[in-house]
């Protein structure tokens, strides 16, 4: 796997891990009572970025760490998943 493919990779995954950890946490203004006037009373009240961003980051590297070890040691082939599929 060349380095460009690998970083193309770990962008879509960490793009991915992005959206599944933006929810974690979340506690909207209505849910804590402090209601900015005109904003959405379900908006997050503190949506914290910078840890979110850290943990996408962190649970992304694991997940590409985890794939790429099962890619070099071919522990899962193109055969193998056609079996599985019935192709």
């Amino acid at each position: 796997m060349s380095i460009t493919t690998a970083l193309a990779i770990y962008f879509i995954l960490w793009w991915l891990t992005l959206f599944a950890v933006l929810p974690w946490g979340v506690r909207s203004q209505h849910e804590s009572g402090d209601v900015t006037p005109g904003t959405e009373p379900g908006a997050p009240a503190l949506p914290r970025i910078a840890a979110k961003l850290m943990w996408t980051t962190i649970v992304s590297a694991i997940v590409f760490a985890l794939l790429y070890v099962v890619y070099v040691n071919r522990l899962i082939t193109f055969e193998a998943v056609d079996r599985l599929l019935g192709f």
